[in-house]
């Protein structure tokens, strides 16, 4: 988002454990109830990008539970995988005191993003913010393991930056890992195809131009969902740094057609392996296509497993 931040060894290391935790193979005994996930304070030092990418560090977000005297404090920090949980969380002020006011941005005050440490599993929600400012949204995630939890939001202060604060969330029982899917250049959702072009680069803003069909013709007529034609969030596999783009264009300015294309500017933060989610609305529905692509200098081969169909957006 707007808000550079600096990756932590920390971060990275804590990435490392989770992987370590949950992905120790088939026949692991369940996760415990009580095993809620480590949480960590921001940092300021630079560290080496994750893959090795070694890349300018750019606008990457979500690898703080803390920044610019906010914090995201996660109320259910524990789930029960399969089970439809109310995830329950509140942002605070430096005083410890709950944010009540924020900025509306593409029709929400506040976006929550909920991703599977392998990325395979992915929800974007809305949440409703109750008077005392605790925020909560129904979630049923399909799996036992890692998870991360994406803040996105902009104080109502005058001239507040936007920010993206991020936690992490254990979903508990059997854990069978799964790898990160191929990277391709094409995906298939509810008999939609979407082809992405373009490529995304580390340090340097390059245009992704996705095109939506279904039964081999073009989709013409997208709707607006969040006060665009396309919403995409990018996210850095082995940290999880979070990068949320918008659209080139939206709906009514009188140059941006309701596709087939749907394009964004993004910059990479570094090299190394992403996961590409992109929301779009057509016959009043949200789907979700998924893309694993490379930054950069190559990064090791990933071996395809069986994915689950990403989640509709809510």
């Amino acid at each position: 988002m707007h808000a550079g931040l600096k990756i932590t060894a920390f971060a990275a290391g804590l990435a490392a454990t989770f992987g370590t935790a949950y992905g120790v193979g088939k026949g692991v005994g369940p996760i415990g109830e009580d095993a809620a996930p480590a949480r960590h304070e921001s940092h300021s030092e630079a560290s080496p990008s994750p893959e090795g990418g070694g890349g300018h560090e750019a606008m990457a977000g979500g690898l703080q539970i803390s920044e610019g005297g906010y914090t995201l404090d996660l109320k259910t920090p524990t789930v029960a995988a399969r089970e439809n949980t109310d995830l329950r969380f509140v942002i605070r002020d430096d005083g410890g005191r709950a944010v009540t006011g924020y900025q509306r941005e593409h029709d929400k005050e506040l976006h929550l993003i909920v991703a599977s440490r392998d990325l395979v599993t992915y929800r974007h929600l809305h949440p409703a913010r109750a008077a005392d400012g605790t925020w909560s949204t129904p979630v049923d995630l399909p799996r036992a393991g890692g998870y991360r939890v994406f803040a996105d939001f902009t104080p109502a202060q005058k001239g507040a930056e936007n920010l993206t604060l991020g936690a992490d969330l254990a979903a508990s029982g059997s854990y069978e890992p799964q790898n990160l899917p191929a990277a391709d250049t094409t995906a298939e959702v509810d008999g939609y195809e979407v082809r992405l072009d373009g490529t995304l680069r580390p340090g340097a803003a390059s245009e992704l131009k996705l095109n939506v069909s279904r039964d081999g013709k073009p989709v013409t007529d997208l709707q607006p969902y969040l006060g665009a034609y396309g919403h995409l969030v990018a996210l850095r596999s082995g940290d999880l740094a979070y990068l949320h783009v918008h659209p080139n264009g939206e709906p009514g300015d009188g140059r941006t057609e309701p596709g087939p294309g749907v394009s964004f500017t993004a910059t990479a933060p570094s090299s190394g392996t992403y996961r590409l989610f992109l929301d779009f609305k057509h016959d009043g529905e949200v789907r979700t296509a998924a893309f694993t692509v490379r930054a950069g200098a190559a990064a090791p081969e990933e071996t395809t497993s069986h994915e689950e169909a990403p989640a509709h957006g809510q």
